[in-house]
């Protein structure tokens, strides 16, 4: 689990211009909380959250403006914190002088950009969020099949290699084999990759590790994607009760997140992969409104209603 990322990593991922301290670019940054100080210009270092990311754009650039030479001088120098990772100046603004030798005493680098506070702040976030998010490493397979990603999880040895790889032939395409990292990137959404050393590889038993990128190409996996549907394969046996119809409603938590979950008996003869493709469209056709589900229990209501008149009928015209 990554527990920080460089100001190097931000300017490259986040498209920033580096305006002073080029060989700072190897501070830390720790959180995805990005400060927008505006209280410090005004004297109140009690709380100053030294260890964000301090972006300055026109409101706080003007505020300063109004102040005294000294007054800036000694606030930007109280701001510039060994823990400081950075500064971030949006719009195009020229760096205050103040901040520039304060930065530069304290070794920080200061970086710019040509867009908006706004827009600047939510790049970032988004970035870090995901970067710093807190990553579980989980047992199984994620494939993404027409657009939904399906976590494959089951005992060692019950086929969840065997069966991506018939997923991979039909057209689908590959993010992670045997072990997924996951992490939440907020309280809806759990995205899992690979780790960096199983990257596009697949262990097949009996063939050992395959490439699949080299196998299938590289439109057969993909880098990462969001977990819609976790399929459980389980050795059937016949004392264990399966769901025929799909209408528990099962569920499992990984990372806070709730992701739908079926279980799916493996039996000698079963195309697991057509199965776990089915699960997948159903999936995505519940989403767009349509259970089949419903539809099954309506029509068997229907049955037993037109049934239930028929018999009615019957038995009056034999009372008759």
């Amino acid at each position: 689990m990554p527990n920080n990322v460089t100001v190097q990593e931000l300017v490259d991922k986040v498209r920033l211009k580096v305006l002073q301290g080029e060989d700072y670019l190897q501070r830390k940054i720790t959180t995805s909380d990005i400060s927008r100080p505006a209280l410090e210009f005004a004297g109140y270092f009690k709380h100053y959250p030294a260890v964000r990311i301090q972006l300055l754009g026109i409101t706080e650039t003007s505020f300063a403006k109004d102040l005294t030479h000294e007054q800036r001088e000694e606030y930007m120098t109280k701001m510039c914190m060994p823990q400081t990772p950075c500064f971030v100046i949006s719009t195009n603004l020229p760096i205050p002088k103040e901040l520039k030798k304060a930065a530069e005493d304290a070794k920080i680098p200061i970086l710019g950009t040509h867009l908006t506070s706004s827009q600047i702040l939510s790049n970032m976030t988004s970035y870090l969020l995901e970067r710093l998010a807190p990553r579980k490493s989980l047992h199984g397979v994620l494939v993404d099949i027409s657009g939904v990603g399906v976590l494959i999880t089951g005992d060692s040895g019950v086929g969840k290699s065997e069966t991506a790889l018939e997923l991979v032939r039909r057209g689908h395409r590959l993010i992670a084999d045997d072990r997924v990292e996951v992490y939440a990137r907020d309280e809806q959404t759990l995205v899992g990759t690979a780790p960096q050393i199983l990257k596009h590889l697949m262990e097949i038993r009996g063939i050992g590790i395959i490439d699949v990128s080299t196998l299938y190409g590289t439109g057969a996996i993909m880098p990462s994607d969001q977990i819609s549907l976790i399929v459980h394969l389980e050795t059937w046996t016949p004392d264990v009760q399966f769901d025929r119809l799909g209408d528990r409603g099962d569920t499992q938590t990984i990372q806070g997140v709730i992701v739908p979950k079926v279980s799916v008996p493996v039996k000698t003869g079963r195309n697991l992969a057509i199965i776990i493709e089915s699960a997948a469209m159903n999936y995505r056709a519940e989403t767009m409104g349509y259970d089949a589900t419903e539809t099954f229990d309506r029509n068997l209501n229907q049955l037993i209603k037109q049934n239930s008149e028929r018999d009615s009928k019957n038995n009056k015209g034999s009372a008759n």
